[in-house]
């Protein structure tokens, strides 16, 4: 049985809670503190994980115990001695490739200079995200009965690894597509090498209010810490698809707008019975904040590739192959990862719900 792990942080203040249940009520500059100096340490053993035919791996999830603005404000050096003090735990546990959840794979290049450094194979994951994400996109335009051939649609964060895939997968099913990303030159650039190339019209901007106010499907990958899309830009009947954590899109959505189909798009469901037990208290679940069976697709592709046995440096990088994201996802599919049931705000997208946000979208149209 080939073994994986996978580098987690809490994702905000609050979120430490998940991690260490005892942190709950401190404030805020001793979490912090706690944050900067708590060493790595081995959070989550999972199990349970058994493909169709009846394959297995096991790993651990090992915490890098870092907050998202801390893991960008910190010197590099010191982040990535963080993350590799995580990998070594999970190597010495018996991980053959580990996988870089949230700012962890976003800081310095990528993951490349953690592979070189590691002990083990790495990998991003952001190449299942991005099969995830696409296909979650158009399956929330299809929910709500959009057609999205004659449709716009705009990728926030353009630029990134894994926006600019995602760019490239989303431009030959819509009408026109919208650019967005901060830095100006960098995003003028990427548009002059592949604007001309795409299936669709195509345009760019900085300007992300704008772009959402244009569009009727719209994707964010961004490595943002606050708030990206907010409700008065919306469109009527728009559909939200994000893969970021912390998530892009305001809790005001959730509110102020019941006629926008928002959906988390990063979410797989695990084959077999898996279980997240914690290291400290066996016998205890690890709350991921997701529903049963479910893993996030980062942490999905760090499985698969042990099951596959491709212990690899599969995704690295900002410059994502296209062939890469179309074999992980057939990868995937062979060992009965299936894309997760719609969810968004921590909250389960149910039929009644679809329904209640086309009712809503019809009124207000």
């Amino acid at each position: 049985m080939n073994k994986f792990c996978f580098v987690i942080h809490p994702l905000s203040l609050e979120d430490i809670a998940r991690y260490e249940p005892g942190a709950k009520g401190k404030g805020e500059p001793i979490l912090r503190k706690i944050m900067e100096w708590m060493p790595p340490y081995a959070a989550v053993h999972v199990s349970g994980v058994r493909t169709p035919d009846g394959r297995e791996t096991e790993g651990w999830f090992v915490a890098a115990t870092l907050l998202p603005e801390q893991i960008v404000e910190f010197p590099r050096e010191k982040v990535y001695q963080r993350v590799l003090g995580a990998i070594e735990i999970g190597a010495r546990l018996g991980a053959q490739v580990a996988g870089l959840g949230a700012f962890t794979g976003v800081v310095g290049d990528g993951g490349i200079t953690i592979n070189a450094r590691s002990p083990i194979p790495v990998t991003t994951g952001n190449s299942l995200t991005i099969a995830a994400g696409v296909a979650s996109l158009f399956r929330g335009a299809e929910e709500l009965g959009i057609d999205s051939r004659s449709c716009t649609a705009a990728v926030i964060g353009a630029t990134g690894s894994i926006g600019a895939a995602c760019v490239q997968l989303i431009a030959p099913k819509v009408e026109r597509l919208i650019l967005v990303a901060r830095n100006e030159t960098r995003l003028r650039k990427f548009y002059e090498q592949i604007g001309g190339a795409l299936p669709c019209a195509g345009e760019y901007t900085t300007d992300v209010a704008s772009a959402v106010r244009g569009a009727q499907l719209i994707l964010t990958a961004t490595s943002s810490t606050q708030d990206v899309i907010e409700p008065e830009d919306l469109q009527i009947g728009a559909v939200v698809c994000e893969l970021s954590l912390p998530h892009d899109v305001s809790r005001r959505v959730a509110a102020e707008r019941p006629d926008v189909l928002v959906v988390e798009g990063g979410n797989m469901r695990v084959p077999g019975n898996p279980r997240f037990e914690r290291v400290r208290e066996p016998g205890t679940e690890f709350d991921l904040n997701l529903p049963a069976r479910t893993a996030l697709a980062c942490m999905s592709e760090t499985m698969i590739l042990a099951l596959e046995g491709r212990l690899e440096p599969y995704t690295l990088g900002r410059g994502i192959k296209l062939e890469k994201v179309i074999e992980i996802e057939a990868m995937a599919a062979r060992c009965g990862f299936e894309l997760a049931d719609m969810r968004a705000f921590d909250a389960a997208v149910t039929p009644e719900k679809i329904a209640a946000i086309r009712a809503a979208a019809r009124a207000f149209a």
